[in-house]
């Protein structure tokens, strides 16, 4: 007996050294953490339960029979983050540079087989060289097993993402079609094709840092939700992200003791739309005035800034905020921002937390390269999105709602539950300079004054058409709210919310216009 107690303590210790201690300190020197150094970080104190530590890969080819390693490259288990189970894999760039062999694959697509079963957050850590190529179309296959887990797993139970290393080719799939992706600057990069092959093929001469690295990703492609100094900040943001969703598709996000009053008015938001409704103000100063505590955590910070996405509380409970931000490009609706907008959206809608929109849009930017784009088809996917959401909807327009825009930005015709204006609200079909000169335009050729009728004129439109009283009167605004009482407003619509039930017709699933 003493002997397999021996044998077993010895395969315990050669797991724990993952590739020994070489490649551990290159690793350190790399400025990287190691995969169970990352796990002690991201994980309660003493609540990892490791599986799988003694999977070992079964190949023979290339020299693989003698480069066997306990765990083959990747750490699996369960542990809990604030008390919160959660499973995990971390793969570990020691063994083998990480890289997904048949045996490793089967270790992760068990571990997301269990959180469905029991419903708790995926986590992965991923620093891999990619697909084992000694084994070849098993290792490929290995992959695509991940991606259909992944596949299955969307919409059930939160799926986190962090990238602290390299990830590319086939590897990129399994981040992007998880929930969340947080990367770290200087150390992590995704691409499906590197730098080399890019030259060979475009004759383009970039980096590994242009090319894929967590700033490029984070502000031109809209892949990674968040860019992280480092590390541990990149950990952190994951738990503190965790903290606003619930465990699965079934149960409520956590709700938390509130210590901001409720009641609370902000009095400078009766003053802070400015004077000319072209002058540009940070929308941020509204959202920070009425959630607790100003409490944000904003998703995408770095991409398509005319939209604002994050989570928040109010009264202790989360909240998904979708925002207009006036301060870039006007709050104008584009290609990127609906993406991110309906995106954000759908996942809010598949884990039961409700949606607060800020509206203050002056409609779709116009030109070329919109329409080229595709901006109808990706515009419709935010449109999509609202329609589709049956949690708990609120909307506050603050200021400009214009044309197809106003209809977007979960307006009382697509659902939206409760639907606020300030008196500084202006919805109309457009704008009212661009109003009067499609309607007035033969009046305004033939007036003496051009200048001055035309001035009378659009104060008339706006008086008449851009006032939030005139969609108040249709229904299309439960009330028009002074600015201070917003959040106590929200807060009493919320609770009010809070036993909703929606339905959408029974049906396989839509088809959205991807």
């Amino acid at each position: 007996m003493s002997k397999n107690f021996e044998n077993l303590n010895h395969l315990r210790e050669r797991a724990l050294k993952g590739g020994g201690d070489k490649r551990i300190k290159t690793q350190h020197d790399k400025g990287k953490l190691t995969a169970r150094e990352r796990l002690d970080l991201l994980l309660d104190k003493g609540s990892f339960h490791e599986t799988g530590m003694f999977v070992e890969h079964q190949s023979t080819d290339f020299d693989l029979d003698r480069r066997r390693y306990p765990g083959d490259g990747v750490v699996t288990g369960y542990g809990s983050i604030d008390d919160r189970l959660v499973f995990v894999f971390a793969q570990d760039f020691t063994v083998l540079g990480g890289s997904l062999s048949e045996s490793n694959a089967k270790k992760i697509s068990k571990i997301m087989d269990h959180a469905m079963k029991v419903g708790a957050p995926i986590i992965g850590l991923n620093d891999s060289g990619g697909a084992r190529i000694q084994e070849g179309v098993a290792s490929l296959g290995g992959y695509a097993d991940i991606f259909l887990q992944n596949t299955l797993a969307s919409g059930v139970v939160p799926q986190l993402s962090l990238i602290m290393g390299p990830c590319a080719g086939g590897a990129v799939y399994s981040p992007a079609i998880t929930d969340f992706t947080a990367m770290v600057k200087g150390t992590s990069y995704m691409f499906v094709t590197g730098p080399d092959v890019v030259k060979t093929v475009t004759h383009e001469d970039v980096s590994y840092e242009e090319l894929g690295g967590a700033n490029t990703h984070a502000t031109k492609s809209g892949i990674a939700h968040f860019a992280c100094e480092n590390e541990l900040e990149a950990i952190n943001t994951i738990k503190n992200l965790l903290s606003f969703i619930p465990q699965n598709n079934l149960e409520d996000p956590p709700a938390v003791e509130c210590t901001d009053p409720p009641d609370r008015e902000e009095e400078e938001l009766d003053s802070i739309i400015p004077g000319s409704p072209n002058k540009p103000y940070d929308m941020f100063n509204v959202i920070n005035r009425i959630i607790d505590n100003q409490e944000f955590l904003e998703v995408h910070r770095d991409f398509a800034q005319n939209i604002i996405v994050g989570f928040a509380r109010l009264n202790g409970k989360s909240i998904g905020i979708v925002a207009n931000q006036p301060g870039h490009l006007a709050g104008v609706l584009d290609i990127n921002s609906s993406v991110k907008g309906a995106r954000f959206v759908r996942f809010c809608d598949a884990f039961n937390i409700p949606l607060l929109v800020f509206e203050d849009v002056p409609g779709f930017l116009p030109g070329t390269e919109q329409e080229w784009g595709g901006i109808i088809r990706h515009g419709a996917k935010l449109l999509y999105a609202f329609c589709e959401a049956t949690v708990p909807k609120l909307t506050v327009i603050t200021r400009k709602a214009y044309g197809g825009a106003y209809d977007v930005m979960n307006s009382k015709h697509i659902r939206g539950d409760i639907n606020f204006a300030w008196p500084s609200a202006e919805i109309a079909v457009m704008g009212p300079k661009g109003a009067v000169e499609i309607i007035f335009k033969k009046e305004i050729s033939e007036a003496q004054d051009r200048d001055e009728t035309k001035g009378k004129l659009i104060q008339d439109y706006r008086d008449k058409f851009a006032s939030p009283f005139i969609a108040a009167q249709r229904g299309y605004i439960d009330d028009v709210i002074e600015p201070r009482t917003t959040r106590f407003r929200l807060i009493q619509a919320l609770e009010m919310l809070g036993t909703k039930v929606d339905h959408n017709p029974k049906k396989k699933h839509g088809n959205i216009p991807l």
